[in-house]
């Protein structure tokens, strides 16, 4: 297993070494936040990366949204796109050390970018940063893929079994409108936290 620090992801944005980036929201987040009403509503976007997810968002009214991500780089990639975006809300901080709390936390190739060993601690992290009847919401990678290196993937029943002791799964299926070159290998999620 290779080294995922903080170094390895910096080097990786600064190096411009990030196939997995689209260069653009993905089609499913995209359609998700088109329907969401209450721009109140306070928002992380986990792993965010280059986050433009986070960019959409905020264009779009949504004042109160956050990324974390161990690469400074890519936060300030963030910061050059959207030099208005609130800088106290790129948070370059490993997430597992996150105190703060979410309504809506929107996942996008952030669990498959782990080591599959922390799947468990990210369940459980989740539910802690999560707001009672708070959301986790995106995509995973529906499909086998590497075992040594991210992305790494996996399959419906395995992240159920993660999941299920936090949070119903109110929705985990195969996306319809993934782009092209993710097509048939992506899960939607929609997971409500549990109340305790």
């Amino acid at each position: 297993m290779i080294d995922l620090s903080e170094k390895f992801w910096d080097n990786r944005y600064s190096s411009q070494d990030i196939g997995w980036d689209l260069g653009k929201i993905s089609t499913p987040l995209k359609e998700y936040f088109d329907q969401l009403e209450n721009k109140k509503i306070k928002i992380l976007i986990a792993g965010g990366g280059n986050s433009y997810e986070a960019e959409y968002l905020y264009i779009n009214g949504f004042n109160n949204v956050y990324v974390v991500d161990l690469s400074k780089t890519a936060l300030n990639n963030t910061q050059k796109r959207v030099p208005t975006f609130p800088k106290k809300n790129l948070l370059n901080q490993n997430f597992f050390d996150l105190e703060d709390s979410f309504d809506l936390v929107i996942e996008q190739t952030f669990f498959c970018a782990l080591n599959p060993k922390l799947r468990n601690q990210y369940a459980k992290k989740m539910s802690e940063i999560i707001a009672k009847k708070g959301k986790l919401v995106g995509v995973l990678f529906g499909v086998p893929l590497n075992t040594e290196h991210p992305p790494f993937g996996g399959g419906k029943s395995e992240y159920i079994n993660y999941f299920k002791p936090f949070f119903s799964v109110e929705l985990m299926e195969d996306c319809y409108n993934s782009v092209m070159s993710r097509k048939g290998k992506e899960l939607f999620v929609k997971l409500i936290k549990r109340s305790l």
